[in-house]
This record gives structure tokens, sequence and C-alpha cells, in this order.
């Protein structure tokens, strides 16, 4: 068919329907009656094909169009083409957003789209669990109303989005989300917010350890420093105070040695490593070394060591294994009382082997266990740097027993003594039945 339908078509189709109307007129003497009833029956047909073509557009659920005659088929063909042509780009608009929506939902942060007044539009299923939202529920509702926050309602109204702003999530306080907001369109604006609450504790963690260490590190110095002061007129100085100067600057300069090596060696750990274990670890001899360390540690205590170890060898690292039961071992013996008995023991359990240090000493109050193994975190003045420890000890125990896959357990009352503990798993047991 052709598509170039035109005038001159329109007035040749209605002059060839005219003139054999005129020409019977004509003949008959009764040209005007005729022609009248040509035109009165023309307008009874485009009256017909009206009528279908509405009772088409708005009752038929068939998306072909009825067949018709002359103009009318052009104007049939035209609105299916049409409708054709409107219906792909819907489509096309749909598949277009499902896939707006699909990557803004496979997005690590959420995303919410709302107008310049404040009103939601849309919202992926992130920024819902972060603020609690609910789509499509909520949309319209003002995104001051739904995220409740004073500095967050500040934020919105002021409209400067040039920084970030962090609030905690109004649904969940252990989280922290840090917000940005950016122009979208004309009249909208896309709001993209991420959890930053990892970021804190590592900031509040490093401000924390800089603290530690430079308070560590600023005790020694200053004895240092006060002492050299002093030998600074060695022939004003009595040779008893010159004897115990040297004496307390070798001390604080070896405390401050293993501080230093604790911080080397909790950083290596603390790098990542394939830990495939293909070394065999002697561990009733290497717990033998430990114990001849321990009785020469303990020589200065009324202490009552008891070993009860059983012949189990296991697949590890040694160095790690070996610091992480040495500390155990010294720190008990450390903060144990005189006349205190520690009990170290190496024996299977079930199907897995078990490592534990048990002691009858002054015990730790239950606030303290989730925090023992916090770099420089001290339970109280019983248990600081005066006697000997970095409080690096079980942070260095902490790395080193996962990269074995394993992790210290703490048992311990005030008054009851402790009992500290780790297991390693029958994959590690050399020649395990």
């Amino acid at each position: 068919m052709d598509r170039d339908y035109s005038n001159l078509i329109a007035v040749r189709g209605l002059l060839l329907y005219l003139i054999p109307f005129g020409v019977i007129g004509w003949l008959l003497d009764l040209f005007w009656p005729v022609l009248t009833f040509a035109l009165a029956g023309l307008v009874l047909w485009h009256y017909y094909y009206q009528q279908r073509l509405t009772k088409w557009l708005w009752k038929s659920r068939n998306l072909l169009p009825p067949t018709a005659p002359g103009s009318w088929s052009y104007i049939y063909d035209g609105i299916y083409r049409n409708q054709r042509r409107s219906q792909y780009r819907r489509k096309s608009l749909a598949r277009l957003l499902r896939r707006f929506r699909e990557a803004a939902e496979a997005l690590p942060d959420a995303a919410i789209v709302f107008r310049k007044d404040g009103s939601l539009l849309w919202s992926n299923k992130l920024a819902q669990f972060y603020f609690g939202l609910r789509w499509p529920e909520d949309a319209g509702m003002r995104l001051s109303n739904l995220i409740r926050h004073p500095e967050f309602f500040v934020y919105l109204n002021k409209g400067e989005f040039g920084e970030a702003l962090t609030i905690p999530s109004p649904v969940r306080d252990s989280l922290d989300i840090e917000i940005r907001v950016m122009p979208y369109s004309d009249d909208q604006f896309l709001l993209v917010a991420r959890d930053v609450t990892q970021l804190k504790q590592l900031e509040n963690l490093r401000r924390d350890f800089v603290a530690n260490v430079s308070h560590e590190l600023k005790t020694p110095l200053t004895v240092l420093q006060g002492y050299l002061e002093m030998l600074d007129e060695p022939q004003h100085t009595p040779p008893a105070m010159t004897a115990k100067a040297v004496e307390q600057m070798q001390l604080q300069s070896e405390r401050m040695k293993n501080l230093v090596d604790q911080l080397l060696q909790l950083s290596r750990m603390e790098t990542p490593s394939h830990d495939v274990f293909d070394q065999v670890v002697e561990m009733p001899a290497l717990i033998g070394e430990l114990r001849a360390e321990a009785e020469k540690l303990a020589t200065d205590k009324a202490l009552q060591l008891t070993f009860d170890i059983e012949p189990i060898n296991v697949y590890g690292k040694r160095d790690l294994l070996r610091s992480a039961m040495q500390n155990l071992i010294t720190n008990a013996i450390r903060y144990i009382q005189d006349e205190g008995h520690v009990r170290v023991t190496w024996r299977r359990v079930r199907d897995e082997v078990e490592f534990s240090v048990e002691d009858n000493g002054p015990g730790i109050d239950g606030e303290h266990l989730p925090r023992l193994t916090e770099r420089f975190y001290r339970v109280d003045a019983d248990r600081n740097s005066e006697n000997g420890g970095t409080g690096l000890g079980l942070s260095i125990v902490k790395q080193a027993l996962e990269h074995h896959n394993s992790h210290l357990e703490v048992n311990s009352k005030p008054g009851a003594g402790s009992r500290f503990w780790f297991r390693l798993s029958a994959g590690l047991i050399q020649n395990r039945k």
C-alpha cells in the first residue's frame, strides 16, 4: 500500500465516487438530488468506519486494525504503525530502566533519587537497609521525614553538597553512614551512601595505636634522659648511684627493644601470606624449650610449674606457634602471686588438639575479656608496664592463631584464676587417627 497519501489522492477518489452519480442524475434530470444522496451515503460510510475505529481503539483487545477501504485503510495502518512504534519504545525504555535498577542494586553503595523539593523518587535495597526506607510505599514522601537526623535535615535544606556528611544509621546504631549528594538532572538529585564503620574503627585504632606507642616509648626515654643528665657530671655522682643508673638504663633499653621487636613481629604477622602447612612442628620438643625458659623466669617466685604434654605433632609455622605459647606462659608467670600454680597442657580433645595455660592467680573481670587481644590494652594497675609487659603479647597470640585458623579462648573469674587456651583442627595433626 502506498504510504504517501496526499490531498490529490483524496480529491481523485472523491471525484471517481461522485462522477457516476452525477452522470446518472444528469440523465434523469435529477442531478442535485442524486448528488445529495451520494454525499449522504459517503458521510454514512465515513461514520461507519469511524465507529469501527473507535471500537478498535477503546474496546478491542486485538492489536491488528480492522480492514477498511480507501482513506480509512491509510488511517488504520498509520495508527497501527504508531502503536507498534510506541510499544517498541516502551519496551526499550522498560529494558533500560530495568538495567539501570539492576546496576544500581549491584552497586556496593546505597543509592537514592529524590527531587529538588526533597520528595523520594527511588531507592535501591541497600538504601532501604541503611535508612529503613520502604520502596515503593515511601515514594513521594520528603526524604527529611524518612531519614530523621538533625544534621541530615540541615544538610538537605541547606542545599550545599560539596562536602560529604557522616551520620549514624537511623535504624542501625552500629553503622556509620557517609552521605554524598550530586545533581542528577534539572530537578533531581542522586544520594549515594556507604558504610564507613570499619574505616572509622581503623582510624580510631590508628590514633590509639600512635598514642599508645608514644606513651610506651615516652616513659623509658624520660628515664634514660634523667639518668644521662645525672651522669653528665660523673665527679659528683656516687659510684652506687652510677651503678643503679646504668642498671635502670639497661632495663629501659631492653624494654624499648622488646616493644619494637613485638611491633615488628605483629607487622610481619599481619602481612598476607599463603598459609600452606607442610612443615611438621615437633610440639613436645618445642614446649620443652618453653618449659626451660619458664623455669628460669620463675626463679624469683616460689611457683609450682606443671607441664602435661602428650606426644602430638602438628603441621604449622613453628615460629608463630612458639610466640603464641610463649606469651601465654610468660603472662601467667608474670601476673601470678608468689607460691602460685601454673599448669600447661598439650593434649588431644576429640578430633582436635588443645594447648592451655591455667593458673590460680587473681583472675580477670568478665568486662575485660572481649578486649584482651587489643593492642596495649591492660586490665588494671596490677597489669601494667612495670611488670615488664608491653600490652602486645595477646595481640601477637591472636595474630599467630589466625594464621592457623584458630582463636584464643579465655575462662577467668576474679579470685578464681584464669585459663587461656586454643585448639588446632584435626587437619593439622600429624598421623591423626
